[in-house]
């Protein structure tokens, strides 16, 4: 049986942009799949094409166990929706963004009412739930707009980027939000471009490119496609760069790195904490001084610059950057 939420084949095209190149997904009930890729690798235009907003071109959909192309009036009851930006009233107050949702979905005065509340604590917007939305902060407007989205409880839900420009401590909190939601049996598809987030959320990832799935797996999995552990050594001097990177080598199942402007020299290795002991004692006998040394695993940037040949962009300051910092994207 397909997952809660299930896509095989999708092909969506703009014109002579070939936005969804055949896509194959499928999450099982109560997981969390993070859809990682760069913009314009075709996050959202999936996204829009399982929440029915648009008809792909060809290919099968299902969520929640309705076709998504028969049968669209059934699915979007069965769904909530967070999209890129807070789609919230800014002249109606928290409370009566919540209530109107509620009403839309023909809910009972009292039932919505009820519901907005409980919403409002959950989302730690109570203080504020009688003031315009307009006088929300950036953080509390998309609070608002993912409590309107689960205002019906939806099995399903589908965030887009939902993270987007919030700073560290809101994006803390809505990640103890989407953990409740799927620990109470909530399927999430989660589009990102945060590589931690889907790292701390997602059960399963899936990286899109040019409109297709290029990868799949767990992040660990993920991960150990890329390689195995490497040794970070920062030398104190930048006269013992030389001498480090011959102990290195001496350890290493590959090339020694060296960035020479930051004196960090880093191998790849097998063995582990008992190898990383091994090159500590080494490196201290020769007395080459140490700021930093440690056994590392790949990351999801690792992974995300293995599979797309650059690495994964960010939002800074309202504008997608190459995580480099050697490319901007307008």
């Amino acid at each position: 049986m397909p997952g809660a939420i299930y896509a095989e084949g999708l092909v969506k095209t703009f014109g002579d942009v070939r936005a969804l190149d055949g896509v194959d997904l499928d999450v099982p009930e109560g997981t969390v799949l993070g859809l990682l890729g760069p913009n314009g690798a075709g996050k959202t235009t999936t996204v829009r094409c399982l929440t029915t907003l648009l008809r792909p071109d060809s290919g099968r959909a299902v969520v929640a166990g309705v076709d998504v192309l028969e049968h669209p009036d059934t699915v979007r009851r069965s769904i909530g929706l967070s999209g890129q930006f807070a789609a919230v009233d800014e002249y109606l107050t928290g409370r009566e963004n919540l209530q109107m949702v509620g009403q839309l979905y023909q809910m009972r005065a009292k039932a919505a009412k009820r519901r907005a509340t409980e919403l409002l604590e959950q989302f730690h917007l109570a203080d504020a739930a009688d003031r315009p939305a307009k006088t929300y902060s950036g953080g509390m407007r998309r609070r608002l707009d993912l409590a309107a989205a689960l205002v019906v409880s939806p099995p399903v839900m589908f965030m887009d980027e939902p993270t987007t420009g919030l700073d560290p401590r809101n994006r803390q909190q809505l990640w103890e939000v989407i953990k409740q939601l799927v620990s109470g049996g909530t399927t999430l598809l989660l589009t990102t471009q945060y590589l931690e987030e889907a790292d701390h959320l997602a059960h399963e990832i899936a990286v899109v490119d040019h409109g297709r799935v290029i990868a799949k797996g767990t992040s660990d999995q993920l991960k150990a496609r890329t390689g195995g552990e490497r040794v970070e050594v920062v030398v104190h001097e930048r006269d013992h760069i030389r001498d480090a990177a011959e102990v290195l080598r001496g350890f290493g199942k590959g090339e020694t790195t060296v960035e020479e402007h930051t004196r960090k020299l880093t191998v790849p290795v097998t063995g582990g904490a008992k190898l990383l002991a091994e090159v500590i004692r080494e490196l201290d006998s020769r007395g080459i001084e140490m700021d930093d040394i440690g056994l590392r695993r790949p990351t999801l940037d690792d992974v995300f610059l293995s599979l797309t040949g650059h690495a994964a962009e960010t939002e800074t300051g309202g504008q997608a950057v190459r995580k480099n910092g050697k490319e901007a994207v307008k």
